[in-house]
């Protein structure tokens, strides 16, 4: 018996993807709260927004994250034609990661921009997602009997993934020593190109 499930029916990125729109859902459920709370209080309509710019920062940011996430995800699985069960295990380290974000997002909203704790959570919650998908990039790319035949990861996936994994580990040590950089050190991803060509160079 093969090793490799068929991805006929694709269950796993159906599944992937149910769980991805159920997280960028419940992203959104503070804020929903937001509009009673300041009702209750008797506050003006646009205190929905001006009391409570920290709440929306944070939806956004984590938005933009879990889209970038799924966006990579998506272009992953198109060169993708089977499954293995080490393959699905770290997809469903990912789907963790991606679950974990709304909680990780509301304690964004709720404590200063430069507590470590929070920090690290955050920063590291978008590092565990990134390494194991990461980890699925390098299983397609050396296992034939995943990959596409017609259209096979590329080399430039792999480096891409390891990129943005040195990156945001960099970011969490950053954070980690001088917590005041806050969620700027996101801004090391932009670097990410640089490090890929890096990794040409050497050969990896």
């Amino acid at each position: 018996m093969s090793r490799v499930i068929s991805r006929e029916p694709d269950r796993l990125v159906l599944f992937t993807d149910a769980v991805v729109a159920i997280a960028v859902t419940l992203l959104v459920l503070p804020l929903v709260d937001v509009v009673p709370d300041v009702v209750g209080e008797h506050g003006r309509s646009t205190e929905v927004f001006t009391g409570h710019q920290a709440q929306i920062w944070s939806f956004l940011l984590s938005f933009a994250v879990i889209l970038r996430l799924w966006f990579a995800h998506h272009q992953l699985f198109q060169h993708i034609r089977g499954y293995t069960f080490t393959l699905m295990l770290w997809n469903a380290g990912w789907l963790l990661a991606i679950v974990v974000l709304p909680f990780s997002t509301e304690m964004v909203g709720a404590y200063p921009s430069d507590d470590r704790f929070t920090l690290l959570f955050y920063i590291g919650n978008v590092l565990a997602a990134t390494a194991c998908q990461t980890v699925v990039t390098v299983i397609a790319y050396r296992d034939a009997e995943v990959a596409s035949e017609s259209d096979p990861p590329a080399i430039e996936a792999v480096r891409g993934g390891l990129s943005t994994v040195v990156l945001l580990a960099l970011g969490l040590a950053v954070v980690a020593v001088f917590p005041s950089a806050s969620y700027f050190v996101l801004l090391l991803l932009f670097l990410e190109p640089l490090v890929s060509r890096f990794w040409s160079l050497v050969g990896v």
